[in-house]
């Protein structure tokens, strides 16, 4: 596929890894684009710094580096709203990965309005869901944004040729990268995600080692762990009767979950682009959190309004787990659950 080389400017959703790093090098050869990075700290737990080293040693400018913080935002504006209608996916996923993706899709528009941008760029494979959510994304709020998806469009056909890539154009490979990985991660302040390579087989457990936001209930405390958890207008706002900013509170849900090994959950679920997965999530603090507004909403709603929520809750979670966060009929349920 030739390249538009009418892209004189494209915002990168760049985590500093190796992919993210072979597809800015890539960038710059296939459309001589100037390229403008966007690392988004959304708790995922990894220094970001290093990101910004990657980023100007493969020769980005400076003032083309955008890192930023976007912990409390996620959590306020994203992962609260969604837990006012206690959201699950199929029964049972609480949709960590995907209401991550809008907040970056619209991190990405911003910064290409503000720097004169006429594209955006994400690593997301053609495989899986990732790819539409980032897209439906852009489209929502920048309809006439043009859109680069290098997995859908380059000749690399295996790892060995990226990292042949890589060694070309000096691109540093650390020694764990020179493998194939066990299984993908992808994680931030609500979840971690795993999947692929050891994970492929549902009938096979998953190791211990892939659980990385909880102990294992075994080696939980014999004896129950006590708190309280406040409740404003449907949102956490208190622990222990400490009043804390969403991000911290979450943080201190995800404490507690990880001590007492709460939030664990192996699921084959269907992907959007019709294929099923299995993904082993960790999401200790939501967990937690789901259990608690549920109970707060049982004594507070009365019985129509709260089985009229859980009617509309599988459509929700369903427009949230394809990429829809931004469309009107989000918007119109997020009213009514609001409400």
């Amino acid at each position: 596929m030739a390249a538009d080389t009418s892209i004189k400017k494209v915002v990168l959703a760049y985590s500093g890894g190796l992919d993210t790093s072979i597809i800015l090098k890539w960038l710059q050869q296939e459309y001589g684009a100037e390229v403008i990075t966007f690392t988004a700290d959304l708790g995922q737990g990894e220094e970001l710094a290093p990101a910004r080293e990657k980023a100007l040693m493969l020769g980005i400018k400076p003032e083309n580096i955008f890192i930023e913080d976007l912990r409390e935002e996620f959590v306020r504006d994203y992962v609260f709203p969604m837990f006012r209608a206690n959201t699950v996916y199929e029964g049972q996923y609480l949709l960590g990965t995907s209401i991550a993706r809008p907040l970056i899709a619209k991190g990405q528009i911003d910064i290409a309005r503000r720097m004169g941008a006429d594209a955006v760029c994400h690593g997301a494979t053609g495989k899986g869901n990732d790819q539409v959510r980032f897209e439906l994304g852009y489209y929502a709020l920048e309809p006439d944004i043009k859109v680069i998806a290098p997995w859908r469009e380059w000749d690399f056909k295996s790892r060995e040729a990226l990292i042949e890539f890589a060694e070309k154009n000096q691109i540093p490979i650390s020694k764990d990268k020179r493998g194939e990985a066990p299984f993908s991660v992808d994680a931030n302040l609500l979840h971690s995600s795993s999947e692929g390579k050891v994970l492929e087989d549902p009938a096979v457990e998953a190791p211990e080692f892939v659980h990385m936001r909880t102990i294992a209930p075994e080696d939980a405390p014999d004896k129950p762990t006590v708190f309280t958890l406040d409740f404003e207008k449907g949102d956490p706002v208190a622990v222990d009767g400490e009043r804390l900013s969403p991000a911290a509170l979450l943080t201190k849900l995800n404490e507690l979950g990880h001590d007492n090994g709460v939030g664990r959950l192996d699921l084959v679920e269907n992907r959007f682009v019709g294929m099923k997965s299995r993904g082993v999530y960790e999401t200790p603090g939501g967990t937690i959190l789901l259990a608690a507004h549920r109970g707060i909403e049982s004594i507070t709603l009365d019985r129509g309004s709260m089985h009229l929520k859980d009617e509309l809750m599988p459509k929700y979670a369903t427009l949230i787990y394809n990429g829809f966060w931004f469309s009107p009929e989000r918007e119109m349920l997020q009213v009514a659950i609001d409400h």
